[in-house]
């Protein structure tokens, strides 16, 4: 099954320059703005979700055996068990070497997995009525401080962002997002990484320069993000497509068969 995911997940994924990846239908040589015209009032099924998220690889710790490793809060009935899934390989690993430290003999047996956030929502809706598992996403901090980054910039509360960022591209007067062409449709990247989306603004800025002196960059929670997928009616969605970490996409075209 893992070879299958890597297969597919190389098939979506390439190389558009030496510092962004994109799914190799997506054209570095178009870009635009997206005004929303009155949508259809029809949600996302779950296989176009399943489809949208099983692109994204997310890393997690398993034991011996390959069954995800959770830690636990609570007692008798209010136990909860906590999934967490790192977005970042170099994070996960680093939960492992930390987790040897003080636990050698539990740490000597986990091991790295890596899984299609497809899976983890599936896993997240199926213990949607459940307190007993929660999947806790792990943020890269490097990200976060990002993404304090941005609020910060835009003049709005910084705080402590709360769970995984998520940045896109909007420019001009009425602030319309930054779209790529995929096929004969427009989609939405979202970027795991402010670095990615600040190499995809690179890649067009002497193409689209008036266009992108207007640029502003958000962020948005991807557990946000989700959940609109859920229970949202928006035509927005259906156009939104998630970019991995390079370091992300590298690592797996690395892992592929020869």
């Amino acid at each position: 099954m893992m070879k299958q995911f890597l297969i597919r997940l190389g098939a979506c994924l390439g190389i558009i320059s030496a510092s962004l990846f994109f799914s190799p239908n997506l054209s570095s040589s178009s870009v635009s703005v997206f005004s929303l015209r009155p949508p259809a009032a029809i949600a996302l099924t779950q296989d176009k979700i399943l489809e949208k998220l099983s692109a994204v690889p997310v890393f997690a710790v398993t034991d011996a055996q390959g069954a995800p490793l959770v830690r636990s809060t609570g007692s008798g009935q209010n136990a909860v068990a906590i999934f967490q899934v790192f977005i970042s390989r170099r994070d996960a690993l680093g939960f492992i070497e930390e987790l040897k430290k003080q636990d050698p003999n539990l740490g000597s047996t986990v091991q790295l997995a890596t899984v299609p956030l497809g899976k983890v929502y599936e896993i997240v809706q199926q213990n949607r009525d459940s307190n007993r598992l929660r999947v806790a996403f792990v943020p890269t901090q490097q990200q976060v401080d990002s993404a304090r980054a941005v609020l910060k910039a835009s003049g709005q509360p910084e705080g402590e962002f709360r769970g995984v960022p998520l940045f896109l591209a909007k420019a001009g007067d009425d602030d319309r997002v930054l779209t790529l062409q995929q096929g004969n449709d427009q989609a939405i990247p979202f970027f795991f990484t402010r670095e990615d989306l600040q190499g995809m603004l690179d890649q067009f800025k002497t193409q689209e320069p008036e266009l992108l002196r207007s640029v502003k960059i958000e962020v948005i929670p991807l557990e946000s993000l989700l959940e609109a997928f859920r229970t949202d009616d928006d035509q927005f969605l259906d156009k939104v497509i998630l970019i991995p970490p390079r370091e992300t996409v590298e690592f797996i075209q690395q892992s592929q068969p020869k």
